[in-house]
């Protein structure tokens, strides 16, 4: 069965278009990657769990923020190349990316040294346009922007 995961894509309006908030996966792996590893703040949804509440919980986790309390749009479910399954909400709000904090995860570093290290889940966020959230996140996430668009008719590329 394919893990679960569930997350918020918070949008702003600016101008006649829209941002969309994307979260950079903190750790060594990630550190000198950019394009195709931004990510909506998400995480696993365990057997009894809402995915909404899921979604709503691991966007505190990953930024620090409580999420906004405005109506959430459903984007459905993308299936990414690993075979996780992705429910996404949208919602509008904003925050200061250089606010964010995320919680930490452990892990041996370097590989095989037997030393373990504290890292962030989420090194850094930034708003994105829609073109370039596009390039810059997991190419299946990527879909969620679109649909977010289609829900959004009057927003256009932010000048």
């Amino acid at each position: 069965m394919a893990k679960r995961s569930a997350g918020l894509l918070l949008y702003r309006k600016r101008g006649e278009g829209i941002e969309v908030l994307l979260v950079h996966p903190g750790g060594p792996f990630w550190a000198d990657r950019d394009a195709g590893s931004w990510s909506v703040p998400k995480g696993e949804v365990e057997i009894g769990e809402e995915a909404l509440a899921v979604a709503r919980r691991e966007f505190e986790e990953e930024t620090g923020h409580s999420p906004p309390a405005g109506e959430p749009i459903d984007l459905g479910e993308i299936r990414q190349a690993s075979g996780k399954v992705v429910h996404a909400w949208a919602v509008e709000g904003d925050l200061d990316p250089a606010r964010v904090t995320s919680n930490t995860f452990m892990m041996e570093w370097p590989p095989r040294s037997g030393r373990q290290q504290e890292f962030p889940e989420v090194d850094r966020a930034q708003w994105f346009e829609p073109d370039d959230a596009r390039r810059r996140m997991n190419s299946a996430q990527a879909e969620l922007v679109d649909r977010l668009l289609a829900r959004l008719p009057e927003a256009r590329v932010a000048p």
